[in-house]
Formats: structure tokens, sequence, C-alpha cells
């Protein structure tokens, strides 16, 4: 981490519904330009904490900070930061690829001729019979890589992708992952969740997440090193083993 303001900042972060916490008190940062990996089971405080920072979910405690703006004080500027790739809710699935590029082109704000330059981009990636079916109807990885296409049509500087590889294959995934390391030579910042711990590979640093809590955090090699464990599954296993003992 260098001195400059991080991308995210996150300081106590809490959410609670009723009696449940869902996020307990986590702090950490996002540095520019980098890529963080979100590592947790499913239900562990994930995507939670990635609405809390977008602002799609209300905080019950502690604060975000994106770029030095409160996101809570200065929402609409924040806003206009993020790109946000949803692990459920992407795209309208009864639109086909290039109607979904259209509306969310639309509401992002661009004009008709830089529509029709992104469906052109996306024609050069994809076979335009494909991109004309129903999104619900083309294969998942497909799928993902429009949902990331509509994430990056505002051009955010700081972009949250949860879940991005559930559901496909081997090499989709590979894909996408290029296309994410494509993202941090741009110099975009990227903060990504997932409960696949192969991924932590390819990640500058890793966020594992437990029960609401961060368990560890730190370079992958760093904490291979530090834990002395031969791999991820290992430090995540040894990692959710101490944080139960606490």
């Amino acid at each position: 981490m260098t001195g400059a303001t991080p991308a995210i900042a996150v300081r106590g972060l809490r959410k609670d519904f009723g009696s449940f916490s869902a996020v307990r008190g986590i702090s950490f940062d996002v540095a520019p330009g980098e890529i963080v990996g979100f590592l947790g089971p499913n239900g562990a405080g994930k995507t939670t904490t990635i609405k809390m920072i977008t602002g799609l979910l209300r905080i019950t405690s502690g604060t975000v900070a994106v770029n030095g703006l409160d996101n809570r004080r200065e929402l609409p500027r924040v806003k206009r930061m993020l790109g946000y790739m949803s692990q459920k809710f992407s795209l309208y699935p009864l639109l086909s690829a290039l109607e979904n590029i259209e509306f969310f082109g639309g509401i992002s704000g661009l004009a008709p001729r830089e529509l029709r330059a992104a469906m052109a981009r996306m024609e050069q990636q994809v076979a335009g019979a494909i991109l004309r079916q129903k999104i619900q109807d083309v294969p998942p990885g497909i799928r993902q890589k429009v949902a990331l296409f509509v994430c990056l049509l505002p051009d955010p500087a700081i972009i949250l992708l949860d879940e991005p590889t559930s559901g496909v294959d081997p090499e989709a995934r590979r894909a996408f992952w290029s296309e994410i390391y494509g993202l941090k030579t741009q110099g975009k910042t990227l903060l990504v969740s997932t409960h696949n711990l192969d991924e932590a590979e390819y990640c500058d640093r890793i966020l594992i997440i437990h029960d609401g809590e961060l368990v560890a955090a730190g370079a992958p090699d760093e904490l291979l090193r530090q834990k002395r464990q031969a791999s991820i599954e290992a430090l995540f296993q040894d990692a959710i083993r101490e944080h139960g003992q606490d």
C-alpha cells in the first residue's frame, strides 16, 4: 500500500438485519490500480459489504470512502466513480444482449452515437446472431461477458464485481480474468468477490471473510509464507478454523 488516497477505504463497517449481523465491523483499503479478491463462502458477507460500498444498502455503522469521498454524504459523486456487476441481477433476461446494452447505456447517459459504437464493439467480440438472442438463452460465459461490458459502459474508475465467474466453466473463467487483467492495465481498480479459492492467484491482495468478519488479509504469497501453508485452500481452511476458536 502506498501513501496515496485509497480507492476504497472501509472503516468499522457493520450491517445488522434485526438481531442478525451480516457484517461485523470490518475495515480494509483497496489501493488505486489494485485487484483485490474478496474471498469467502456463500453467506459470509461479501455481497452485503459490496452493496454498502455502492450505497445500495444502508450502513448500520462505520464508514466507506471512495477516493476520499464519504459514500453517504457524497453518494451521487461516488456512484459516478463506480461500476457494479451484481451477483444475481445484472441484465434483463427477456431482452437481447444488444437491447441490454442500449438500455443500460441510455441510463448511463451515453449519446446515441456512443451507444452505436458500444454495440459495434460488442459485435466484434461476440457473433451478432448470439447478441440478438434473449440474454436468458445465451451461454453463461457470454452472459457474464455482456454483463461486464454493460458495467463498463460509463467508464468507471473503480469496478466492483460480485461473484462474476459463478456458474461458468473453467475456460470462461480464465477468459473473464484475462479481461480483468486488461482493465488493470488501463489503471482501473477492482474488488472481485468469489468463493472460488483458486482465483486468489489472480489478485494482488486477498481479503478472507467469514461470518461477517475479516479473518485474513494480504498478498497471497505473503499470507502463505506467514501462515506456513502450501495452498490458498489450506490457508482459507486454517483462517476459518482459527476464527471459529476465537
